[in-house]
């Protein structure tokens, strides 16, 4: 526990489910939880040393703070950026809250402070806030919900606050959120004002408000919001576009613009976990089959087009114009951990482990300070990593989500701890009733499936270690204390071993790790006749820094093509690479035609050639060049 919660005792959650009634899991808090291993400590080390500092500047030089300045008086000018640039102020704020939860900083701390002052002094008497409407446009509040996205920014606003009252303790934006919500509560709901935002995002906050302050009201007005859609007439004139072409208890396709649907599934999972009336659930359960069979990248990405950002059709997945968004693989992570929240099934946190390793990770570089808005599965090395965007969403989404990962390895229950995802690590747990529960984990991963758990302290009474045995695994063993016959069992995906612990106890997890070959459902057309490698929960790429005698969109690889893995630490931050002996042609001899007979193509010479894969989220962080997950398998000469 950081010294933060100590003097204050509060704690900082990813979302606050300890008391809500239909839950399997209960969450740990953000500071209960150290992750000390070579892979997530780096990058939330660099979260906080250079990613939040950064980003601040960011809202500094291009005025997205000035617009409170403005709107307080402080500064004359225009209205800087577009329309919902609040928002990247909120959600930085966010950030900054959940790392101070674990890491107290003195510095971001004032920074913080200094930066709720100014949202503070923005805010209007009757609690609204929104620095676009002031002034010339103060009468066009509300007036177009459909775009203007007035919501959208009050729903992150709103979150940051309850993160940084739970992280500090301190009530100053807490207070900022609770009158803005007032404001909204007393503008929209039964018998006020029908509405509800284009861009989904008030409703999980206005629930996670609730759990915060208690106010029933904002649970309720969160649960109009979600009703609001599908109505007729439509909100917004029916449009799927816009999630409001059925009412959400009966919409069992992923539509319209990705984030914004992934927003809106979030905030009906987080009304179903309060609320043991709503019928919310089983359009939860209908859209996340259809997301996973349908609609979804290998790596987990979400959004096939970049019209509209927006999911494809079934089985619409192009590779080179993948929009697949780094704010909606958010969007997946976040709505996934509600749902394994609330159900306790492993399948919702092997999807969260997949699109955090493969669609999330990759819209960071591996300096802390490039952003990718789009994620591409094929490219031909015009696309790289930005430092910020005029429209800046996804850099100060991945900052909070960084800041708060450390509250999604571990849950708990009354008689049980779930281990979801796997890193080295040491956590201090409290299960509910009060009995503390504490245990180090050694582990390689993702890089090795060997998983070592240690018991430092726990009850003396029988607890529930439930560890979650990964779809990709193609054996999973285990010993406690050397002893294989251990008795275990099975549920819902995961290995549950009941036992009185002490401290000291040893368990040992083996996950195997095989190099996967996976392949497309058929009707993905871009993906037929060929296959990504996969090695644990890492999706590979072939760039071609590693291919210097071929393009590596003309590399094949044989069905029959050994594979082996290996760790090179000075490539990359240190990497496990994949070799195999493949085959390429050469692009040169279509002498500039577009098309040529069949057998003229098969009769092409081939040669041999090196295949190296890296892991799909490390790419684009070297020189420019063409990469692709996707690789042929029909050999050239076929």
């Amino acid at each position: 526990m950081s010294e933060t919660q100590k003097r204050t005792g509060n704690r900082a959650f990813v979302v606050d489910t300890t008391r809500s009634p239909n839950c399997v899991w209960k969450p740990v808090a953000i500071a209960d939880v150290s992750l000390t291993d070579a892979f997530w400590e780096p990058r939330i080390r660099r979260n906080r040393e250079r990613t939040i500092p950064s980003q601040l500047q960011q809202c500094e030089e291009t005025g997205r703070i000035d617009n409170f300045r403005r709107a307080a008086g402080k500064k004359d000018g225009p209205f800087q950026g577009i329309y919902f640039n609040d928002s990247d102020v909120y959600k930085w704020a966010e950030a900054a809250a959940n790392s101070l939860a674990a890491f107290p900083d003195a510095k971001l701390d004032a920074e913080l402070d200094a930066v709720i002052g100014e949202i503070a002094a923005a805010q209007q008497p009757d609690g609204y806030l929104n620095t676009y409407f002031m002034f010339e446009r103060e009468k066009e509040r509300f007036t177009n919900l459909k775009d203007m996205h007035e919501l959208y920014c009050a729903g992150h606003l709103i979150q940051a606050a309850v993160a940084h009252h739970r992280a500090t303790g301190k009530s100053s934006f807490l207070d900022i959120a609770k009158r803005l919500a007032d404001c909204l509560d007393s503008t929209f709901g039964p018998g006020k004002r029908p509405g509800a935002c284009g861009h989904e995002e008030a409703e999980m906050a206005l629930v996670e408000l609730y759990r915060a302050t208690g106010e029933r009201r904002y649970l309720e007005l969160a649960d109009f919001m979600v009703k609001q859609r599908g109505q007729k007439p439509g909100l917004f004139g029916n449009s799927m576009y816009h999630q409001d072409h059925l009412p959400f208890s009966d919409q069992r396709e992923f539509v319209g613009h990705a984030v914004r649907h992934l927003y809106l599934a979030c905030g009906a999972t987080d009304i179903v976990a309060e609320n043991p009336d709503s019928a919310f659930r089983p359009a939860l359960e209908g859209l996340w089959d259809n997301l996973t069979r349908r609609r979804m990248y290998v790596t987990g990405g979400a959004g096939a087009r970049w019209e509209g950002e927006a999911f494809g059709s079934d089985y619409e997945l192009p590779n080179d114009r993948a929009y697949t968004e780094t704010c909606a693989a958010i969007g997946s992570v976040m709505w996934n951990w509600r749902m394994l929240l609330l159900t306790g099934e492993a399948k919702y946190a092997d999807l969260m482990e997949t699109t955090l390793y493969n669609a999330v990770l990759p819209g960071l570089s591996l300096d802390g300070r490039h952003y990718f808005y789009q994620n591409p599965l094929a490219d031909r090395g015009s696309h790289r990593r930005q430092a910020w965007f005029g429209c800046a969403c996804c850099p100060p989404n991945v900052a909070r989500l960084l800041a708060s990962l450390s509250g999604y390895f571990y849950t708990v229950a009354p008689d049980s701890v779930g281990v979801h995802l796997y890193a080295n690590s040491s956590a201090d747990l409290t299960l509910p009733g009060g009995d503390a529960f504490a245990f180090d984990v050694e582990t390689n991963f993702p890089w090795d499936g060997r998983v070592t758990f240690t018991i430092r302290n726990a009850p003396q009474r029988p607890v529930r270690l439930s560890l979650r045995t990964p779809w990709w695994a193609e054996s999973v063993t285990f010993t406690v204390n050397g002893q294989s016959d251990s008795e275990a069992e099975v549920e819902r995906d995961y290995l549950v071993i009941e036992r009185e612990w002490k401290a000291g106890d040893v368990v040992t997890l083996d996950l195997e790790m095989t190099v996967q070959r996976v392949e497309a459902h058929p009707h993905v057309l871009a993906n037929r006749g060929r296959v990504a490698l996969q090695r644990g929960p890492l999706v590979y790429c072939l760039e071609q820094a590693d291919q210097p005698t071929a393009d590596v969109w003309d590399i094949a690889l044989p069905d029959d093509a050994d594979i082996s893995a290996e760790f090179q630490p000075e490539l990359l931050d240190g990497v496990v690479v994949l070799r195999a002996p493949g085959l390429a042609t050469n692009a040169s001899e279509w002498d500039g035609a577009l098309y040529a007979p069949y057998l003229r193509h098969s009769e092409m010479e081939t040669h041999l050639v090196e295949i190296v894969a890296i892991p799909y989220f490390a790419w684009a962080n070297r020189e420019a060049g063409p990469m692709q997950v996707w690789i042929s398998t029909a050999s050239p000469t076929a």
